[in-house]
């Protein structure tokens, strides 16, 4: 087997090359505007799941078993609700110490076609990439926890480039999204639990409530304003660079991780394996 790290890159160029390739490409076509993004997804997540596919097949010779279909539709439901709740919940604590109001709403059908095939596209994208491949690879190399602080830092630094990001906002992604999602992969050993949760999340604060998503301002069913310290309403970045968004994900995370830990998915680094045998 090769090295962790080698197999780390191979995979993402499996993945990134023909994804950004077939995107330019989307991105170069004549088409409108208002269906673009839903063509990039269609286009896109078949395209991030046959490479990922045959990377399994062709490099560790194996299937792919973090996207089997058995059991995706009950573990994706469960991470869309999830999701949804755990932001609803966040825009309810910072409604209620006022960081939080909704000032309006959009016309539901420009918005929504848009909306969703953003949040499934990133969603999937990031899944594969931070879970499916550096995650699963790393807890391979370094056991559970390295793995966990490895993804979870690396999700962080991932979204420094985004509008409105400074330190702190890189820190809260990785302490909230960075180890829920790795703990929601954890618990399933599959994809469809995160990739469900970190799209539902996404839908919700930019497609429901409009509210800037890590830094990005897109248009909802509602239009939403944030009003205080940015350390507690997040600020123009948006909720996810909130205390209260790191106090709730964290907890959820935390409770996946307990739930992973029982199941037998918490796996010490090779090093100790042998003692624990």
């Amino acid at each position: 087997m090769l090295f962790p790290l080698t197999r780390i890159v191979i995979a993402a160029a499996f993945v990134l090359v023909p994804a950004i390739a077939l995107q330019a490409l989307a991105r170069a076509l004549p088409i409108p505007k208002p269906v673009r993004m839903p063509v990039m997804a269609l286009v896109a997540i078949p395209t991030i799941y046959f490479a990922l596919r045959a990377y399994a097949r062709v490099v560790e010779r194996r299937g792919l078993h973090e996207l089997a279909p058995a059991g995706a539709l009950r573990q994706l439901a469960g991470g869309l609700a999830l999701g949804a709740v755990l932001f609803a919940a966040v825009a309810g604590v910072l409604s209620a110490l006022g960081a939080f109001k909704i000032a309006g709403g959009s016309p539901a059908a420009t918005v929504l076609p848009n909306l969703i095939a953003m949040a499934a596209l990133s969603s999937f994208s990031e899944e594969v990439l931070i879970r499916g491949i550096i995650f699963r690879i790393s807890e391979e190399a370094l056991g559970s926890w390295l793995a966990l602080l490895v993804s979870a830092a690396l999700f962080g630094l991932g979204h420094i480039g985004n509008p409105h990001a400074n330190l702190w906002s890189a820190a809260a992604i990785a302490i909230e999204a960075g180890i829920l999602l790795a703990a929601a992969y954890m618990v399933t050993k599959s994809l469809w639990l995160p990739i469900g949760l970190h799209a539902a999340w996404n839908f919700t604060e930019a497609g429901v409530f409009g509210a800037a998503t890590s830094g990005n301002e897109l248009p909802g069913l509602l239009r939403s304003t944030t009003h205080g310290p940015e350390w507690l309403s997040g600020g123009a970045f948006g909720a996810e660079a909130s205390v209260v968004a790191v106090a709730v994900c964290l907890m959820a995370g935390i409770a996946l991780i307990v739930a992973a830990a029982h199941r037998g998915h918490v796996f010490p680094p090779p090093w100790r394996r042998g003692a624990h045998a």
